[in-house]
């Protein structure tokens, strides 16, 4: 495995300064980006799949062990604040379960049978992505074989060179060898993460949580956040920031950002202004070109 080989680069690194074990790492970084655009047509290929999947009404899963669980738990987790969707659309599955987010549980990556009863509440209409970047999870292929025995759609996330006849696609993203071999952590962890942004946040957009650039979705649950959402609606409308603060406190609208644009900008009211969103299927650019029907309610 690529993976686990020496990085010739690096044979002599532990002799190095700090600045030159700097340069080195910066430099062998600076492949991940590349390697990870090599893999865009399979990368595109997942995300249209999830994008169908949670269309329907299915969710999508991530599954992993160590590193690779932890991404996973870490790109769920921050669906819901930024994209105000239910927390069980996108979830994660790590082996060992939730202790082994913080800390390492030995031997839960070979386990095989874990894997298997860590995907019993999936459902047919559901999404699994298995995240290994050996390629050789024990804990993440049993899941896998799982899901292809139920006929879930998985797809199977990896740094090597790899494929598997029960999955729907394999994503490879060939990032070579580490500077510490085997520390997978480093060009791997950086690689996997910047495929699952791609996945969740392509697959957002496409679900209509962000217009014209702007998390519109966001949830005000924090100052900061409240903040964001007010200069959202300033910048996307126009208004005022008096206004816009007027909008969103609005007691129906509760914060939303999205409603209190429509509002603002087809001069709504909160009941219009709803309906209107679900008859867009909760997309901002689609319930702005929507005629306005009856009066407020």
């Amino acid at each position: 495995m690529s993976t686990e080989d020496i990085n010739p680069s690096c044979t002599d690194i532990d002799a190095l300064t700090v600045e030159e074990i700097f340069a080195v790492l910066n430099a062998e970084d600076a492949t991940v980006a590349t390697a990870v655009r090599a893999a865009g047509m399979d990368i595109c290929q997942a995300i249209e799949d999830a994008i169908r999947t949670l269309s329907c009404g299915g969710r999508l899963f991530y599954a992993g062990a160590g590193t690779s669980g932890r991404l996973g738990v870490l790109d769920a987790s921050e669906m819901p604040p930024t994209f105000s969707v239910g927390s069980d659309m996108i979830q994660a599955i790590i082996a060992g379960g939730p202790a082994a987010i913080t800390t390492s549980v030995e031997g839960a990556e070979d386990d095989e049978q874990a894997g298997v009863r860590a995907i019993a509440d999936l459902k047919s209409g559901d999404m699994l992505i298995g995240i290994t970047a050996s390629g050789t999870t024990p804990f993440v292929l049993a899941a896998l074989k799982e899901a292809r025995r139920r006929g879930i759609k998985g797809w199977l996330l990896s740094c090597n060179d790899v494929s598997c006849d029960f999955v729907d696609g394999t994503i490879v993203v060939a990032t070579g060898p580490e500077v510490v071999s085997g520390s997978t952590r480093l060009k791997a962890g950086t690689a996997t993460k910047m495929v699952l942004n791609m996945i969740s946040t392509i697959t957002m957009i496409r679900l209509g949580r962000v217009y014209n650039g702007y998390m519109v979705d966001v949830v005000p649950s924090n100052a900061k956040l409240r903040r964001r959402a007010l200069r959202i609606v300033q910048e996307l409308t126009g208004c005022s920031s008096n206004r816009a603060r007027e909008l969103l406190e609005t007691d129906q609208v509760t914060g939303n950002a999205k409603t209190a644009i429509l509002m603002q900008l087809r001069g709504v009211g909160y009941q219009q202004a709803t309906e209107m969103l679900r008859r867009a299927g909760g997309g901002l650019r689609r319930a702005l070109e929507l005629p306005v029907i009856g009066g407020e309610n």
